[in-house]
């Protein structure tokens, strides 16, 4: 096992070397033969390059393969089957990407036979490869605490079995010195970066230093000890964790924000920094993106006409647009047809609807109620789920300043950024609303648990079943 530069060497190298092979091999008279000899891959013409067309496939597969390749060229500690899923996907997703020049470039294309029989060589021997030169986090179990709750850090010393080399921090503020005082607890000198003495252990540096920590150190576990989870800091550090491979352990008292499971410690819980295997995950997107492709091909005309009322009805833009939280407490901009007037909430702030608790909302305009009766004010959020920024089933995604009164009165609101939000969610198709936060909170962590891809088609199915009856209520009341 290699790292620093020699990682980086080695594995631009091998991916290299292994893709020249994978072609030559694909492309040899033997392997074309044999290709035939299989039932369903046997009606493939068999095709052998040479000369000047062997030579440009080969480039074109090289340059493709290390593109797709490139985050797994950063020395990152990962564990075996990280490896191993991460390589896999980037395999299929070079194998799509081969092909799609080949249907577009005839001159740069691989046969299809070849191309097969390279995409499974290459799904064996890239990740036996990744494997044998990791950075393996398991080596020694390395560890490093990470926040400004001094205490906090103190107990999760005391309670690990771990060897910690050391403690990373944020600046602390006033806010930080303040709850550090009345933990009776001296927070030291403050530093530029990196904002708490914790003279326990050695200061590797601040926050935003932490993932170049966790590579130089071969860190393999940190222990967050956060005064408050909030978005730049304790998510930040998760986000890190999430994208180097490193596990994240936190202590009981703190785990009600996160979502988190046993360790060998009691008092000691590992977050679900990614709840759901990575097989889920990708047939999820693909679902997405066919999903929000289709919808808004099809719902085009009837987006012109909502465009058209909604313009007709009241003065002020077709689109409404704000700020909702996203994965990981990221924020993003959703857009929606507007249903209320210019400055609804100029007056009052952010604040849910009336019509969430059944009543009647006077900022909502005519066509507003209707859009909101038929959920048809939700359809610009397609290209959200297109762009990647929502899922078409998951937690819906709140305003930041609402988020910020539903932790208060759930405790552990944050719970539900561990996924991305969704269009639909097991909260809204059982109606709970953000008018009783406890009972939504409760159904958005039973999907979060429960999630399956037919999960997902049962919700979506409830939901089109609920707009439907919604729909027919609508106009059995308009006809009386």
């Amino acid at each position: 096992m290699v790292s620093g530069w020699a990682y980086r060497t080695a594995s631009v190298a091998g991916t290299l070397l292994l893709t020249v092979l994978a072609v030559q091999v694909a492309n040899h008279p033997f392997s074309q033969q044999a290709l035939t000899m299989l039932p369903v891959l046997g009606r493939l013409p068999s095709t052998t390059l040479t000369g000047g067309a062997l030579v440009l496939a080969i480039l074109t597969a090289v340059v493709v393969v290390l593109g797709v390749m490139f985050p797994l060229f950063k020395p990152q500690p990962r564990r075996i089957l990280d490896v191993i899923a991460v390589t896999h996907k980037r395999v299929l997703i070079a194998g799509l990407a081969l092909a799609a020049i080949g249907y577009f470039d005839y001159t740069y294309r691989l046969p299809r036979s070849t191309l097969l029989l390279v995409v499974g060589l290459l799904f064996g021997l890239l990740p036996a490869w990744f494997v044998g030169i990791r950075k393996s986090p398991d080596v020694g179990e390395r560890a490093i605490l990470v926040g400004d709750d001094l205490r906090g850090m103190m107990e999760l010393l005391d309670e690990t079995e771990l060897p910690v080399l050391g403690y990373v921090s944020p600046p602390m503020p006033d806010r930080g010195r303040e709850h550090a005082r009345k933990q009776s607890v001296s927070p030291g000198a403050a530093m530029a970066d990196g904002g708490v003495t914790f003279e326990q252990l050695p200061c590797l540096g601040g926050l935003s230093r932490l993932e170049s920590i966790l590579v130089e150190y071969d860190v393999d576990t940190v222990l967050l000890a956060f005064s408050s989870t909030d978005r730049a800091e304790f998510f930040g550090t998760l986000e890190t964790c999430h994208a180097t491979g490193v596990n994240a352990q936190i202590h009981e008292r703190q785990a009600d924000g996160v979502l988190t499971r046993e360790t060998t410690r009691e008092t000691i819980r590992t977050i679900d920094i990614e709840p759901w295997d990575w097989q889920d995950y990708m047939v999820k997107r693909a679902f997405d993106v066919v999903f929000s492709l289709v919808g808004l091909v099809l719902l085009a005309p009837v987006m012109v006409l909502i465009a058209l009322a909604v313009k007709l009805d009241s003065r002020g833009p077709v689109f409404y647009s704000q700020e909702r939280t996203a994965e990981r407490g990221e924020t993003f901009r959703v857009y929606k047809f507007r249903s209320m007037v210019v400055d609804a909430e100029s007056g009052s702030g952010a604040k849910i609807s009336e019509e969430d608790a059944g009543g009647v909302d006077p900022r909502v305009t005519r066509v507003g109620r209707i859009l909101r009766k038929t959920h048809l004010d939700e359809i610009p959020q397609l290209w959200s789920i297109l762009k990647g920024d929502m899922s078409v089933v998951g937690p819906r995604p709140e305003r930041p300043e609402l988020d910020v009164e539903m932790e208060i009165d759930t405790g552990r609101w944050n719970s539900r950024w561990f996924v991305k939000p969704g269009l639909t969610g097991l909260a809204q198709v059982s109606g709970a609303t953000g008018t009783n936060p406890k009972e939504k909170l409760h159904h958005d962590i039973e999907y979060i648990q429960q999630q399956s891809f037919s999960f997902d088609l049962k919700i979506i199915a409830r939901q089109i079943w609920k707009v439907g009856m919604d729909i027919l209520e609508m106009i059995h009341i308009r006809s009386d």
